[in-house]
């Protein structure tokens, strides 16, 4: 049995998928079951546990061998890495004891020590815990999701402009989500003492400007990418109904993500997924979208 965290989200649902289409059984770990039913419908057992409950976590990971982790997304109006921190911490404990097997987690290019700077220092944490316990894990850092784009498809259509805190003509490394899901599914399978480091992109690097270009295309309009100053970085978060907190830790993110180019330190795996084919993809999604 697979244990799948965030599996009604973009990647763990992708991992999940890919399992259950190779004969797995799956579980889903949700706090709300009606988001599972697409799941569910596939074949997927249902476990409706809140993740900073430890000893309910415990009973959901003592059902399976394997488990795919990742640290779900605070409340933007919350203070992020706090609940994100105790979030990881939560979800450590009830490693203990667990019986697992085998732990594939999820974080992301970029993950360094320090404070206030988003997923880059919370995942990072979330790291350095999986080291410190006994389960094999295998780490993917995966590069800047191309789902971070999909808010913005409304305004594309809307306005015909990406607004963008990164400069329209840095190229990075982006990746789709199902493509890391994918990825997951495949580390989950392997033996369990195959263990590491994974990086994870896409087939190619992309701009703002390239994204602009491929909701364009799709949109059968021009879209213009329009960079969003630095200084109003943390007021623009703070109007998205970020709290003050987040926001600053976020904008701080940007500017690392801007500033220090981050590579990795050996050939990443790549991913088939290209930004054109994930944007026309979005475009037939049903509102809303997510």
């Amino acid at each position: 049995m697979f244990i799948i965290l965030g599996g009604t989200g973009h990647v763990g649902s992708a991992a999940a998928k890919a399992l259950l289409d190779q004969g797995e059984a799956v579980t889903i770990v949700t706090r709300n079951p009606s988001k599972a039913e697409p799941m569910r419908a596939r074949g997927a057992a249902i476990a409706v546990a809140d993740v900073r409950d430890v000893e309910a976590m415990r009973q959901v990971f003592r059902r399976g061998r394997r488990l795919f982790m990742l640290n779900p997304p605070a409340d933007p109006a919350t203070d992020t890495d706090a609940v994100e921190r105790e979030t990881i911490r939560c979800l450590l404990q009830a490693l203990d004891q667990s019986g697992l097997e085998k732990i594939v987690a999820q974080s992301t290019y970029g993950a360094r020590p320090g404070e206030r700077c988003g997923d880059l220092t919370t995942l990072h944490e979330l790291e350095v815990g999986l080291g410190r316990q006994e389960i094999p894990v295998s780490i993917i850092r995966a590069a800047y999701y191309m789902s971070n784009w999909d808010g913005l498809f409304d305004v594309a259509v809307a306005d015909g402009v990406l607004p963008t805190m990164l400069p329209e003509d840095l190229r990075i490394p982006m990746v789709a989500p199902q493509d890391i899901g994918k990825f997951a599914a495949r580390l989950l399978a392997e033996p369990a003492e195959r263990t590491g480091l994974h990086h994870v992109e896409g087939p190619e690097r992309y701009t703002p400007r390239d994204v602009a270009i491929a909701f364009g295309k799709t949109l059968g309009k021009p879209v213009r990418p329009v960079a969003i100053p630095r200084d109003q970085w943390i007021e623009t978060f703070r109007e998205l109904g970020f709290s003050e907190p987040a926001a600053a830790s976020y904008a701080r993110m940007t500017v690392v993500t801007v500033d220090e180019a981050y590579e990795p330190p050996e050939a990443p795996v790549r991913g088939e997924v290209t930004l054109e084919r994930y944007v026309e993809a979005l475009s037939r999604r049903p509102a809303p979208r997510m």
